[in-house]
């Protein structure tokens, strides 16, 4: 089992060289246009949630209500 184990961390740090070598000169600053991006898309999200809300509520009420409506 140790050896199994200490094989498998061989190969996980070996494999994974690369990553530790990344630079991180990069710049993350993704500007105002980013920002708009995902606030745009953050704003229909929570749009939609609204109508799924009261489709939830209206279920839980035909649920719990007790009275069976079969339309044909």
């Amino acid at each position: 089992m140790k050896k199994m184990l200490r094989n498998a961390l061989i190969a996980l740090f070996t494999c994974s060289s690369s990553a530790f070598a990344a630079s991180t000169a990069t710049s993350t600053e993704g500007g105002f246009l980013l920002s708009l991006f995902i606030g745009f898309f953050s704003l229909i999200l929570v749009f939609q949630l609204v109508p799924a809300t009261i489709m939830l509520i209206g279920m839980i009420k035909g649920l719990w209500s007790g009275k069976t409506q079969i339309h044909y």
